[in-house]
């Protein structure tokens, strides 16, 4: 399997993650449903607390990656939920502590007017390959 991460010149400047991640002979694609600040035990952390709440989340989804016997630098593809996207740069703090950065994945963000919970304030969906 092959990884190509691609930021063209003539497109504008990414801030952590790539344009295009082009991905060949990859035998798995993992999809990960959209991780929220819920615990193993089914509690919501940090109420209202972004830091915490997306500190959490990215420990789930790195539960979720370690199931299928990968880790985050198998993930191709992150898509977030913001109840309030101007926050979006405490999440890229966090992020960064989780991600290759050198070869970020492609990235989108939303902002949203709630997610399942009102407590909660992001979610995030990843994809994932493998050999």
């Amino acid at each position: 399997m092959q990884k190509k991460f691609i930021n063209p010149e003539t497109m504008p400047e990414t801030f952590g993650y790539s344009h295009v991640v082009e991905v060949s002979n990859a035998k798995r694609t993992i999809y990960i449903s959209g991780q929220v600040a819920i615990n193993a035990d089914g509690h919501i952390v940090g109420n209202e607390d972004l830091d915490t709440q997306t500190r959490q989340v990215f420990e789930n989804i790195k539960v979720a990656l370690e199931a299928s016997e990968l880790n985050f630098n198998d993930v191709v593809k992150l898509t977030f939920f913001l109840t309030d996207i101007s926050q979006m740069a405490i999440v890229r703090d966090i992020r960064d502590q989780y991600i290759n950065t050198n070869n970020p994945p492609a990235s989108s963000a939303v902002e949203v007017n709630k997610l399942i919970n009102n407590k909660l304030l992001i979610e995030i969906e990843a994809i994932a390959v493998a050999n």
